[in-house]
């Protein structure tokens, strides 16, 4: 790299003396050199002064921990405008008589809003990929303006276009289809934003669209991502309507296999996981949000012994209530060892694993990564870096968001917003949002 003219045109990061996580596990001290949208060097120790005098930034990342950055595997974006609404409610009491209705009163400049609001509490969290599961509610616009102030934020966002055709609220199959090929046609090969399929529910939705939509997501090389076995309720309504469990059902229609990833998977049994397993089909586990609205704990541990692919996912604001994948990592940490009364269920660096983009920081990768604080009273002394990460980390103790080589987030600030802009203008959409929809 010394005297390489490439580099030195290029927009470089140099980011040294902190705990960075390698192909060869922790070390400390070590920098990681960021040139372009890619890391050119991940390495032990102090960087050379050549390579200091190279960089076109340097970032002291002492008593700090650098990791690839995050992914929060499923939220729904909107929902930041319904934070604290399920409190005391059931799943489907609160759709019924908050979600649903005010859904439906979200206009696109609330759901503009909505949306950044989500995103800059994401990164704000060390997430430098998201997953958004986004309800169409009356038109295709609300969708358009989700994609379009995604792609203002700089990070990584996938939109899984959710439809229902059964039940309320239900769009008609024509549209369905239609709008879910234009969506992909429109944004496919874009490196920051990604479309799929997103099926709300089981009992939603009909075997036929659900055949006819994942086929369109194969065409595209993408996926389909939905609510699959939330509660019991669930469960009994699809034993009712189609004599077989969720997950079993899936495998018999065809709609089951590595592009199908299955949210929440709280109420499957041990059939059903080694299904799971054989198709290869990711589970996406929400444990803070399943607990609040007392859907059950998920069998983490079982799936992990039986090789099911999981990542984790804080599900939306309405019922988690926050979006920090710190307190979910810790509660699935909690649950899975709490239900099988075996303290080694999830070991440090396995829980990490479930939120991070990427196993390890290495040269060539996307310069996608994070620098994590842990110079406060929570954490010291730190005897063992990932187990502080797992145990003592909140969102809030996030430093530095970098993405494709672009720093996000710089000392806990995104200085390309206006954040008490967006808290303000937000406060007064959801006041009028509310008087819309009726709930005062």
């Amino acid at each position: 790299m010394e005297g390489d003219p490439w580099f030195r045109n290029m927009a470089s990061i140099l980011v040294r003396n902190g705990a960075v996580l390698t192909a060869d596990g922790w070390l400390e001290p070590a920098y990681v050199v960021v040139a372009g949208e890619r890391i050119l060097e991940v390495s032990p120790g102090s960087p050379p002064p050549e390579t200091v005098d190279m960089a076109a930034e340097v970032i002291d990342a002492t008593n700090c921990a650098v990791t690839p950055g995050l992914i929060n595997a499923h939220t729904h974006l909107s929902q930041t405008f319904m934070r604290g609404l399920a409190e005391g409610r059931r799943l489907l009491t609160w759709l019924k008589e908050l979600v649903w209705p005010l859904q439906e009163a979200l206009t696109p400049d609330d759901m503009r809003l909505a949306t950044l609001l989500g995103l800059v509490e994401n990164l704000h969290g060390g997430v430098t990929q998201v997953v958004d599961h986004h309800k169409v509610t009356t038109t295709y616009a609300h969708t358009d303006v989700v994609c379009e102030t995604a792609l203002t934020t700089g990070l990584k966002v996938v939109i899984a276009r959710a439809w229902t055709d059964v039940g309320a609220n239900a769009e008609p199959v024509e549209d369905i289809l239609e709008d879910l090929d234009r969506l992909l046609h429109r944004w496919q090969g874009n490196q920051r934003l990604q479309i799929a399929n997103g099926p709300l529910a089981l009992w939603r939705c009909s075997a036929d669209t659900l055949r006819r939509t994942h086929e369109i997501a194969q065409s595209y090389n993408t996926f389909t991502h939905f609510h699959v076995a939330e509660n019991k309720d669930e469960l009994q309504m699809s034993l009712q309507e189609t004599g077989r469990r969720p997950v079993s059902w899936l495998n018999e229609i065809g709609v089951l296999g590595s592009d199908t990833q299955l949210v929440h998977a709280v109420w499957v049994d041990n059939q059903e996981i080694d299904l799971l397993a054989e198709k290869e089909a990711p589970v996406i586990h929400c444990p803070v949000s399943n607990a609040v609205l007392g859907s059950g704990i998920a069998p983490l541990a079982a799936m992990l012994d039986k090789g099911v692919p999981v990542r984790l996912g804080t599900d939306g604001p309405a019922s988690n209530d926050t979006q920090d994948l710190w307190e979910t990592m810790k509660t699935a940490v909690q649950f899975g060892r709490a239900t099988t009364f075996d303290a080694t269920v999830l070991p440090p660096d396995s829980a990490l694993n479930l939120i991070m983009t990427a196993p390890f920081l290495t040269a060539g990768a996307p310069a996608d990564l994070i620098l994590v604080n842990l110079n406060h009273p929570r954490a010291v002394p730190v005897h063992n870096v990932p187990s502080a990460l797992m145990l003592c980390t909140h969102g809030s103790d996030v430093r530095t968001v970098i993405v494709d080589g672009k720093i996000l987030l710089r000392d806990g600030r995104i200085s390309s917003l206006d954040e008490d802009g967006l808290f303000e203008e937000s406060r007064w959409a959801i006041k009028r949002l509310r008087e819309r929809a009726g709930i005062y």
